[in-house]
């Protein structure tokens, strides 16, 4: 099986993400981003307090915040919120979390615009869920971008 052409970009953490979704049968792939769901990580006190600090994001239906954060090691944080009643917005925010936050700014960037099409499941969420996780990681790229063009 010859890998995708995105991998050259893909960092670890998110390449295991999307084979761990690809070694599954489509029908259980729902299943593992309901597991995702169930591990978005809790935001910072910063941020909880604060919660207009991040971002909404305006291709989720569901009310969506993130925030893409570059620290002065150039290691990303990403951060997000996504209401438990949301389950499937929820695991994508989570894949994002896991799979961004240690990353350097770069490692960030590089990560192909196409990822959220590319864990398999294009069948089993609706185009405009897909739509809410694309719409999340452009965010945070973009957010990244303004941080390390600030510091330069």
């Amino acid at each position: 099986m010859s890998a995708p052409p995105t991998d050259a970009a893909l960092p670890a953490t998110l390449a295991e993400i999307r084979d761990d979704f690809l070694a599954l049968p489509e029908r259980e792939r729902l299943q593992l981003l309901l597991e995702f769901a169930n591990e978005l990580p809790d935001l910072p006190e910063r941020y909880a307090s604060a919660p207009g600090m991040l971002e909404r994001i305006e291709e989720c239906q569901s009310p969506v915040r993130a925030f893409a954060e570059v620290g002065d090691d150039d290691v990303v944080h990403f951060y997000a919120t996504a209401p438990a009643e949301a389950p499937t917005t929820r695991g994508f925010a989570s894949i994002l979390a896991q799979g961004l936050s240690g990353l350097t700014a770069q490692q960030v960037l590089d990560v192909p615009d196409d990822f959220p099409g590319s864990i398999g499941l294009t069948r089993a969420v609706s185009p405009l869920r897909l739509g809410g996780m694309s719409g999340m990681l452009t965010r945070a790229k973009r957010q990244v971008r303004e941080q390390v063009a600030a510091r330069a």
